[in-house]
């Protein structure tokens, strides 16, 4: 794993606090991004969304989603489901985990060790 991992998300979702927990137990410096606080990057969603699809990113579980108008909600697309993550980030499940070439959607304490070797 290369020494740059940024988690993004948002600072006090439980998930985050769990994922963040994971890694300062084990000593793994990372950079905290709130994307709630800061905002996210249209190009970076996008990189991620290619690699991961929209569907694998959109928090469709989550109260924002819910909240969201059934207009909204009916026959998103990739362009539409990006455009909602970017006007709301609450809507992009986190954490939302990079290091170098690996990213990782949502906390698996499996998936962790095994990208972190322990």
């Amino acid at each position: 794993m290369p020494a740059t991992v940024t988690i993004h998300g948002i600072r006090n979702c439980d998930t985050m606090k769990k994922a963040r927990a994971w890694l300062d137990a084990r000593g793994v410096p990372y950079a905290f991004h709130d994307y709630k606080a800061a905002g996210i990057d249209r190009a970076m969603l996008e990189a991620w969304v290619r690699r991961l699809g929209w569907e694998a990113l959109l928090n469709r579980a989550g109260t924002t989603f819910r909240k969201l108008p059934d207009a909204e909600k009916q026959g998103l697309t990739e362009a539409r489901a990006i455009a909602l993550m970017l006007a709301q980030p609450s809507l992009i499940k986190r954490p939302v985990l990079t290091a170098g070439e690996t990213i990782l959607v949502g906390f698996d304490p499996a998936r962790y060790a095994a990208a972190f070797g322990g």
